[in-house]
């Protein structure tokens, strides 16, 4: 069973759906948390959940897609925990819009916290975990559509094939710092940024059949992937990609 006692990880959009879920599954594993969000009632709400798990769990106000904000938040995480063995870069957003109507503010209302975000929080955490010099873990949380692509998603699709490049340079290059970065490809899920997808019956329908095992998936069925991805006893696991789709790429 991993067991993370003592190990301090930070959660980017940890206050909901698939980040909150990692956030409670390492948590649960005996880290502590560390909640970055926009939203601080959301955070509040999150670290109040986490609480009633008995999970040490705090919440820093970030904007990841600023650089100021993410440098300021990884100050305050120091303060707070003092040290940072795990960084789960999750935060992002989705805008549905035909491509040829897509402007190029559209486009970078999405690039910004999804790709530049990462950048920046992975960023701020590898140069502690370097200084540090006890190596870490980066999970980086990218999606299908990397694979698939998306209709009307163009700005998401690319930044989350973007995700992908990035997360295979970090395993490369950090990996003599025994840092460790790995790529988490979840499928269709239900979250609050899926919830108007599925209110249309024949995609939720075409989606479900597709899918082997005849269902999305639950938030709550990502906290264990990332227990073992933040365990740092498994230095060998590094620059994977892992599908969690319910089957629904083996078609």
């Amino acid at each position: 069973m991993t067991r993370l006692d003592g190990l301090v990880a930070v959660v980017t959009g940890g206050n909901g759906g698939i980040g909150l879920a990692m956030a409670e599954g390492i948590g649960s594993a005996g880290a502590k948390i560390v909640i970055w969000g926009r939203n601080t009632q959301k955070n509040g709400q999150a670290v109040e959940e986490l609480g009633r798990q008995s999970i040490e769990a705090y919440a820093v106000e970030c904007d990841v897609a600023h650089e100021a904000s993410v440098e300021a938040a990884m100050a305050r995480t120091l303060e707070l925990a003092e040290r940072v063995d795990c960084v789960v870069a999750n935060a992002g957003v989705a805008r549905s819009s035909p491509f040829v109507e897509t402007t190029l503010k559209d486009w970078e209302a999405v690039m910004r916290p999804n790709l530049d975000g990462v950048f920046l929080s992975t960023r701020a955490a590898a140069r502690h975990m370097v200084a540090r010099g006890e190596g870490g873990s980066i999970i980086i949380v990218s999606s299908m559509a990397s694979r698939f692509g998306a209709a009307r998603q163009a700005a998401y699709a690319a930044s989350k094939s973007g995700l992908i490049g990035l997360g295979r340079t970090l395993a490369v290059e950090l990996a003599r710092s025994r840092i460790r970065c790995n790529m988490v490809l979840p499928g269709w899920t239900e979250t609050a940024m899926t919830q108007e997808a599925r209110t249309d019956e024949r995609f939720l329908d075409a989606t479900t059949r597709r899918t082997p095992i005849r269902r999305w998936l639950k938030p709550e069925e990502f906290g264990d992937l990332a227990a073992y991805l933040a365990d740092p006893r498994q230095l060998a696991h590094t620059g994977d990609e892992l599908v969690v789709d319910g089957g629904y790429s083996v078609f």
